[in-house]
C-alpha cells in the first residue's frame, strides 16, 4: 500500500445496529487491522428528522459487543459528530458560493412536487431544472428579492457539470462511470435548516479526516458520482471506493429489509437471545467475503490475518439464519461451561427455574407456605393470601436468603446437558420444559414407534429396574447399566430398546444423553411417565 490506510464507519444514529451496517463496520475494521491502518468511528447525525436519542450509544455498544475496537471516535476526539462540524461545512459552502460553483435555490417543496408530476406525466425522467434558466441578472435579482420578502428560506445547490464524466475503479465492482447529465440536475448541498446534505458533508469529513479508502454497501454506488463532483469542485483527491454486494435473504432471494419482521436483523436481538458475539462476528465476516478453503469457523485474529479485499464477492451475499444458528451452536459447544451458565441464568431465573426450593422451610406450621410456593411457582412467597401470612410463621430471613441466592445443581446440570444442543442460549427454557411442564403430545412418528409389539416388554422391564433402585443408587452412572440389563433379559437391543424408553420418559425421539435425562427427571417422575405410557399403549 502506497499511502496510510485510514478507513471509517460512519453510522447515522437513526436506530439500532443492523446486520448490513455491522458488516460495513466489520469489513472496514478487518481492512484496517490487516494492513496496520487506522479505523475511525464517525457519527453522521445530520438527519434530524429520524435522529434517535439513544442511537449513537446503541451503535457503539453493539460494535463493542461484537468484538471490534477503534482508534478514533467521538469518545476520544472532538468534532467527530457532523452536528459539531457545521462551521466547517459552512466554510466550504461559502467558498463554492463565492466561486459560482454553487447557488442559493428558492424553489419551494410545492413547486418541486408540481414539476415532478408534470415530468412524470410527460414521460420525462424527473430532474431539477435550474430556476434561473433564461433570466437576466436584473430578473434574477428581482426574483431573489421577491422570494426573500416572502420569507422563503433557500437551499444551496451544487452546479452540476452535465457534460462531465465521473468514473472510478471500484475495489469490488471494477470500473464504473456516470455521465453528469444523468445525475438528476443540480442537487442540494445545504438544507433549509442549515444542515448539509449527506453527499456534501461526507466528502468534507472524509477529506478532513484523511480517509484513504471508503468501503460500504453497493446501495451507495449512486451517491459516489455526486461525491466525486464535490471533490472536483473543491480541487481535492478522492479516496478509493469499494462497494460491497447487497445482502439477500437466503429463503426469499430478496434484499434483506428492515421491514422483514420474520428475520432477526439487529445485533441487539442476537444479544438478547444469547448468541455469542464471536459467532456473530464470524458469520458476518463471511457475508460477501470468501477466505478461501473449506473452513468456516475462524477466530477474530484469523479473520484479520486472512482478510483480502480482492476476495470480496461480486455476487449477492446470502443471509442464512440456519447457518448462523449452526455456527453459534458450534461456538456454544466449545465455549467454557461457566460462561454459558452465566448467560443462561437470566433466562432460567425469568422462567422460575434457577433457584432451589428452600429447604429451610419448617414442615409444621409453615407447610402451608411451602404449598403456596409450590402452587404459585413465582418465588418464595408465591401468591399467598393475607390469612396465610398471619397463620404461618416465616422462617429466619437469613435462611431464606441463603437458599434463594444458591443456584441449583439441577439448573447447572440442565445447562450442561443441553449445552451441545443450544443454537442460542435462550433455548435453555424450551429445551428444559420436560422437567417443569406437562408431558408433551406425541408426534405421529413417535406414536408409530410406541406401537411396536416389543415396546411393553421393554418398558415393564425398565420400570422394574428403576423401582428396585434405592435413592442412593439412583445416580447417572448407574442408569445406563440398568438399560443394558434390560437388553440382556429381553434380547431386545438397538433403537428397539433405547427409543421406547426415551419416548416414554421424555416424550421425544431425540435429545441429550438418556441417562442424564432420566436422572434429572427423577426416579419417581420417570416411573410415573413409564406407567402413563404403558396405560396409553394398552388402550
Amino acid at each position: 500500500m502506497s499511502k496510510d490506510i485510514r478507513v471509517r464507519y460512519a453510522p447515522s444514529p437513526t436506530g439500532l445496529l443492523h446486520i448490513g451496517n455491522a458488516r460495513t463496520a466489520l469489513f472496514n475494521y478487518l481492512y484496517a487491522r490487516h494492513y496496520g491502518g487506522t479505523f475511525i468511528i464517525r457519527i453522521e447525525d445530520t438527519d434530524r428528522k429520524r435522529h434517535v436519542e439513544d442511537g449513537e450509544r446503541s451503535q457503539l455498544e453493539n460494535l463493542r459487543w461484537l468484538g471490534m475496537d477503534w482508534d478514533e471516535s467521538p469518545e476520544t476526539h472532538e468534532n467527530y459528530r457532523q452536528s459539531e462540524r457545521l462551521e466547517l461545512y459552512q466554510k466550504y459552502i461559502d467558498q463554492l458560493l463565492a466561486e459560482g460553483k454553487a447557488y442559493k435555490s428558492y424553489v419551494t417543496e410545492e413547486e418541486l412536487a408540481a414539476e415532478r408530476e408534470r415530468q412524470e406525466a410527460a414521460g420525462e425522467t424527473p430532474r431539477y431544472i435550474n430556476e434561473y434558466l433564461g433570466m437576466s441578472e436584473e430578473e434574477k435579482a428581482a426574483y431573489i428579492a421577491e422570494r426573500e420578502a416572502a420569507g422563503i428560506i433557500p437551499t444551496v445547490r451544487l452546479a452540476v457539470n452535465e457534460s462531465g464524466i465521473y468514473k472510478w475503479h471500484d475495489m469490488v465492482k471494477g470500473d464504473i462511470e456516470f455521465e453528469g447529465g444523468n445525475i438528476g440536475g443540480d442537487w442540494v448541498i445545504q438544507k433549509k435548516d442549515g444542515y448539509p446534505t449527506y453527499n456534501f458533508a461526507v466528502v468534507i469529513d472524509d477529506h478532513d479526516m484523511q480517509i484513504s479508502h471508503v468501503i460500504r454497501g453497493d446501495d451507495h454506488i449512486a451517491n459516489t458520482p455526486k461525491q466525486l463532483m464535490v471533490y472536483e469542485a473543491l480541487g481535492w483527491e478522492a479516496p478509493e471506493f469499494g462497494h460491497m454486494t447487497l445482502i439477500i435473504n437466503s429463503e426469499t432471494g430478496k434484499k434483506l429489509s428492515k421491514r422483514d419482521t420474520n428475520t432477526l436483523q439487529f445485533i441487539e436481538d442476537y444479544r438478547k437471545k444469547g448468541y455469542l458475539p464471536e459467532a456473530v462476528f464470524n458469520f458476518i465476516a463471511l457475508l460477501g467475503w470468501n477466505p478461501g478453503g473449506e473452513d468456516e469457523i475462524f477466530s477474530r485474529e484469523e479473520l484479520i490475518k486472512l482478510f483480502d479485499e480482492n476476495r470480496l464477492s461480486k455476487s449477492p451475499a446470502a443471509f442464512d439464519q440456519k447457518k448462523l444458528d449452526w455456527m453459534n451452536n458450534e461456538y456454544i459447544k466449545n465455549a467454557d461451561f461457566e460462561r454459558i451458565f452465566e448467560l443462561a441464568k437470566p433466562f432460567l431465573e425469568k422462567a422460575g427455574r434457577l433457584y432451589e426450593e428452600p429447604e429451610t422451610l419448617p414442615q409444621t406450621k409453615n407447610s402451608g407456605l411451602r404449598q403456596a410456593n409450590n402452587n404459585s411457582g413465582s418465588g418464595i412467597l408465591g401468591f399467598m393470601s393475607v390469612n396465610q401470612l398471619f397463620n404461618y410463621e416465616l422462617p429466619d430471613s437469613d435462611s431464606i436468603l441463603t437458599d434463594m441466592t444458591k443456584t441449583t445443581k439441577k439448573a447447572r446440570k440442565l445447562v450442561e446437558l443441553y449445552k451441545p444442543q443450544m443454537k442460542s442460549v435462550d433455548e435453555i427454557v424450551p429445551l428444559t420444559d420436560l422437567f417443569f411442564s406437562d408431558f408433551p403430545e406425541l408426534t405421529d412418528a413417535e406414536r408409530e414407534v410406541m406401537a411396536e409389539e416389543t415396546v411393553p416388554v421393554v418398558l415393564e422391564a425398565f420400570k422394574a429396574k428403576l423401582e428396585a433402585m434405592t435413592d442412593e443408587e439412583f445416580v447417572t452412572e448407574n442408569i445406563f447399566p440398568q438399560i443394558k440389563a434390560v437388553q440382556k433379559e429381553t434380547g431386545i437391543k438397538g433403537k428397539n430398546l433405547f427409543m421406547p424408553i426415551r419416548i416414554a420418559v421424555s416424550g421425544e425421539m431425540h435429545g441429550p444423553e438418556l441417562p442424564e435425562t432420566i436422572y434429572l427427571l427423577g426416579r419417581e417422575k420417570s416411573i410415573q411417565h413409564i406407567d402413563n405410557m404403558l396405560k396409553e399403549i394398552s388402550k
